[in-house]
Parts: C-alpha cells; structure tokens; sequence
C-alpha cells in the first residue's frame, strides 16, 4: 500500500476570489473528513476484541492497580504510536516493517513481520471466537428456536460471518474506505458502555463478593498487564493510518493519537471498572460469558458487540495483508494475487477459530507475546539507535524507561500464563442465573462451591 508523500506548504494568496475560496473550503473539509476517519480508525482499533477482556484484567490486577495499569498502557501506547512516526520520520521510512529493516537490518525486520503478522492475525481468530458466542446466545433468544438448532451453533455463525460480512469487507485495498464503519463501530461500542453500566446499578447488587473484590493489587498483575496490551495495541496498523491522511506530518498524528487514546482509555476504563464491579471475582475473559442468556438488554449488547467486531476485524486484515506483500512482493500487491492472500488468511483463521473456544486465554498469551515488544520494546529501540538527541531529551528518558520495562512484561506474562492458566467456563451458565438453587443474600459461600454449581433450571428476574 502507497503512502502520499509530505508535501511542501503553499502560501495562501491574500486575494482569493470566491470560486478559489469555494475550493480552498472544500480542501478543508476533505483534510478534515480525512483526520476525522483517522481518528475513528485508530480507536476501532484499540476497541476491538480486547475490551471485552478488560473486566477480567482488573479481577487479575485487583481493581484500584488495574485502572492505574490502564492509564500506564494507555499512555505507553500513546508515547509510542508518536515515537514510531518520529522513527519514520528520521529514517525516511513509511512503514513499521521499513523503519526495522533500516534500523536494525534483515534479522530485525524478519522479526518484526513475524509479530506484526501474528498480532493481527490472533485477533482475527479472538473477533470470530467473539462473533460466534455472541450471535450464538443472541439466536437462541429468538421465540420458538430451537437451543440445539444446527444453524445457531457458533460454528455455524462464524462461518456464515465470515462469508457475508468479514471477507467482503476484507478486499478493500484502501483503509480510508473504512472510515464510516469505524464511526458505527464507535456508536455500537458507546451502547454497550451504556449496557454494561446500566447492569453494575440493575444485576450487581443480586451478585456476591468475593473475599478478595477489593484489595488493591495481586501477583498477577502482569497477566493483566499482557491483556491491556492486546486491547490498546494498534502499532502493527499505525503507518497505514498516516498514510491515509492528507498531507501527514508528526504534528498532525500526535493530534490525532491524543484525541484517540484519550477517547478509548475513557470508554476502557469505564467498562472494566462496571464490568468488574458487577461480578468481582466470578469476571471471565470474555465479559459476556457472566451475563445469563435470558436477560435481554444484554443480549441486544451482544448482538452490537458481534457487529463491532465484524466491522474491526477488516482493520487486521488488511495489516496481516500488508506484511506479506511487504515480505514477498516488495510491498506491491497486484489484484489477483490481494485477492487470493486475503481469501487464505481469513479462511485460516476461521478454521483455527472453530477449534479455540477460550478467548481470555487467546487474549492473555497475544498480548505478551506479541502486544508488549510491539508496544514498548521495538519502538524504544528504533528511536534510542535513530535519534541524536541528547540523553537528557524526555523522548530518550522515555525510551529508555519503556524498553526493560516491555522485556519483563514479557517475559514474566509468558512465564505465569504458562504456570497459571487462567479458568474457562465457556458456554456454561454462571451460578447467579439459577437463584432458586443459591441463596442470594448469602454471600459467604466459597468461590470453589459458587463457581461449580451449574443446575439447569431458568429465570427471568434479570431482565
């Protein structure tokens, strides 16, 4: 994909006549229009399939920790997007993939393709995973059908997505085009905030807490550490968004990037603090797995949430896409050949999406393994070897803080998600929507009993 150069400034003229005034605005707008979808492209981005695992990463860090390790990453992630442009800037390159290979050579860029590769293409496997548990509880609300029906099973639905929406979508050769879904992928994400808000004041009260809801931090907060990674990374995909704009410059990006972190670390925080607060220490990796199947407010919030990540899930796509016409085509993609590579990616990923019903774990190993070197270690060690600033430059300070700081992320997330898996109930009923089997008032039953009480009777208090 081909980026539009940086242009020299024009000087205004002092006398425009009105029909050079008429273009001139309309110039305007277009820029604008352009920085607007950047900015809806970037937070679509951070928002994808990762916020649905934030709750969990506050049960993981314990809360107060977790929203404090929100704003770090958050800002991580901001620092870096910036520093990765400034990297381009300096080394003359236009992509992520370019700006290695000139940095630290062949090894490094060979590197680098791998996790700009595997990072998206997880979170293609984690949006499919999404859509099928999503639309396959959505369905079974459906008066008169059948739970065991074939055609509502998540296999079924994943694949019927894949061929009506995510493939489609997926063969645009420009992410621009993009920008309108972005936007309502925005909108549908601002309702489901609303609906898990609107559950933490309705459901949470009915929910007991766990002896250990409140305290202040856990060991494993790295673990959590690795699942802000994977919701807030959106470094494999940020040379295409520049690219997009008009006239790019690191002034007009770092805008854009503080208007977009900004705007998803406010949403992020309020829906792992609700969703936490909602269900403490019975939180899963994906959020919705808590909520019972008959409550219909959430399952209209499913049902948005399966669109958001269709509508994402073309983002990634299009980087996979992207690093392997970078590696074997010299960065030019001819027709037949895009269409072939996007049919074999996404197909890939369907079929390994149908075998993995574990998103939280999917989640927790993506974001230290891939998230925390895209994030903190290959952007520090890009800059601190291009710039010639001095070492006292904040930038540098920085750089210098965020690189061993991204390796112990690393390597102690991989370690302990190892050590310790995290548990998977899916598809199973949490204890909570079978009330005449548990006593809700008696909140000192043990997390052991509450969690493996799984009767199949069936309520409707909760709507």
């Amino acid at each position: 994909m081909g980026y539009q150069a940086q242009g020299p400034d024009v000087p205004r003229q002092s006398h425009l006549d009105d029909r050079e005034a008429l273009i001139s605005e309309h110039e305007h707008k277009g820029k604008t229009c352009r920085q607007c979808t950047a900015v809806f492209n970037v937070v679509n981005s951070i928002i994808g399939s990762g916020m649905i695992g934030l709750p969990y990463s506050m049960k993981q860090a314990g809360l107060p920790l977790g929203i404090l390790l929100l704003f770090g990453v958050s800002y991580v992630t901001d620092f870096s997007l910036v520093l990765l442009i400034k990297g381009g800037a300096l080394s003359g390159t236009d992509t992520y993939q370019s700006l290695v290979n000139k940095t630290f050579g062949f090894p490094g860029y060979l590197l680098l393709s791998v996790l700009q590769f595997l990072y998206p293409f997880i979170a293609m496997i984690s949006y499919n995973i999404i859509t099928g548990d999503t639309w396959s509880k959505v369905f079974q609300r459906i008066p008169g059908v059948d739970p065991e029906n074939l055609f509502i099973g998540r296999h079924f639905i994943i694949v019927l997505s894949t061929a009506a929406f995510t493939l489609p979508l997926s063969l645009y050769r420009d992410i621009a085009k993009l920008g309108k879904i972005s936007f309502l992928s925005t909108v549908l994400t601002t309702l489901i905030l609303g609906i898990v808000m609107a559950r933490v004041v309705t459901l949470g009260p009915y929910i007991p807490k766990t002896e250990d809801a409140w305290v202040f931090a856990k060991p494993s907060a790295i673990q959590a550490l690795g699942v802000m990674s994977f919701a807030f990374i959106c470094h494999h995909n940020c040379f295409l968004v520049y690219g997009s704009l008009e006239d790019p410059t690191v002034a007009k990006w770092s805008r854009i990037i503080h208007v977009s972190t900004l705007a998803s670390v406010f949403i992020s925080i309020l829906f792992a603090a609700c969703g936490y607060l909602t269900f403490t220490g019975f939180t899963q990796g994906d959020l919705f797995e808590n909520y019972c199947r008959n409550d219909d407010l959430v399952t209209f919030g499913r049902f948005c949430y399966g669109v958001t990540v269709i509508l994402t899930y073309p983002i990634e796509c299009f980087v996979t896409r992207e690093v392997i016409a970078n590696v074997f085509f010299g960065g030019n993609l001819p027709l037949v050949f895009h269409i072939i590579i996007t049919v074999a990616i996404i197909t890939v990923a369907m079929l390994m999406s149908l075998l993995i019903d574990c998103l939280g774990r999917v989640l927790e190993l993506s974001g230290v393994l891939c998230a925390a070197p895209l994030i903190f270690i290959i952007p520090s060690a890009c800059y601190l070897k291009l710039s010639e600033e001095p070492r006292t430059h904040s930038d540098k300070i920085m750089s210098c803080v965020m690189l061993p700081v991204g390796a112990m992320v690393m390597v102690a997330g991989v370690v302990m998600a190892i050590t310790n898996p995290q548990d998977c109930t899916h598809g199973q009923e949490m204890f909570y929507c079978f009330p005449d089997n548990f006593s809700l008032t008696n909140i000192s039953v043990s997390h052991f009993q509450l969690t493996t009480q799984l009767p199949v009777l069936n309520i409707s208090i909760f709507q």
